[in-house]
């Protein structure tokens, strides 16, 4: 079937999660695009590791499936999220040596970064164990908990300052007197409404060396389940250059499962 028979529609998506798919003449979905929120990596939500790409890249996730490609689909979907976003850049997260890294460096993608993934499932998850991490004294810090839908570009303080709602993230930090010390995020809906992406956990320069990042990211496994008990399993997304973060998931049980690359794209 040619290309030209194929509509690309708007589809309803989680909030703050912009979707196209491609739809044959048959009623069949040929590929879907979507075009992740932004995860705001300066200042306020500065991680260890210095981002790959400029702060306020929104995510690319493109997928045809195997009998619909090579018959320019990506490309219309590409091309149609291209249209609709007005933020100046994209990036892609690809498994190594895909066909999304293909594509990506057809369509003038830049790599980045290299990834190691780890995924942590919650029926693996020593419960009482956790719980004691969670409950572990920490002198002179208190931990603080939000959730919501992240607005763009939002600031972490406000964020914690702020009533908590219903919404697809959930926001753990711990604070000496008011004063940030670490914190995580996770996100529902990224991959799928069973797994969370987590960012993080960050601990502020000032305040390293007490196991904060252990407790905010134990703290934050413990309370994402309390808030949306649908989640299964969390994925985390670490630069390879990164041994530090590395081991900080490892520990907290997550397991390495596959590689990225990430990439970018500026657009006009």
């Amino acid at each position: 079937m040619s290309e030209r028979l194929i509509d690309i529609v708007a589809v309803p998506g989680t909030a703050g999660v912009s979707r196209r798919q491609a739809v044959a003449f048959s009623g069949s979905v040929a590929g879907v695009a979507s075009l992740l929120p932004v995860i705001p990596f300066g200042h306020d939500f500065l991680l260890p590791a210095a981002p790959a790409v400029e702060p306020g890249a929104p995510e690319l996730s493109l997928y045809v499936e195997p009998q619909w490609r090579r018959r320019g689909i990506g490309s219309r979907l590409l091309a149609t999220i291209r249209e609709q976003t007005a933020e100046p850049r994209l990036v892609a997260d690809v498994a190594v040596d895909s066909p999304g890294e293909a594509f990506c460096l057809r369509h003038g993608f830049r790599h980045t970064q290299s990834r190691g993934h780890g995924l942590l499932t919650y029926c693996d998850v020593h419960r009482a164990w956790l719980g004691e991490l969670v409950d572990a004294e920490h002198p002179g810090y208190r931990l603080t908990h939000w959730t919501g839908d992240l607005p763009t570009a939002p600031r972490l303080r406000e964020l914690l300052r702020s009533p908590s709602r219903p919404g697809n993230a959930v926001l753990t930090a711990a604070d000496a007197d008011g004063d940030l010390a670490a914190y995580a995020v996770a996100v529902v809906g990224a991959f799928s409404q069973s797994r969370a992406r987590q960012y993080g956990p960050a601990v502020l320069p000032d305040h390293r060396g007490k196991r904060l990042g252990r407790w905010v990211n134990a703290a934050l496994i413990q309370r994402l389940r309390e808030v949306h008990p649908h989640v299964n399993e969390i994925e985390t997304a670490t630069a390879e250059d990164d041994p530090h973060l590395l081991a900080a998931h490892k520990d907290l049980g997550f397991q390495p499962f596959r590689r990225t690359h990430l990439y970018e794209l500026v657009l006009p």
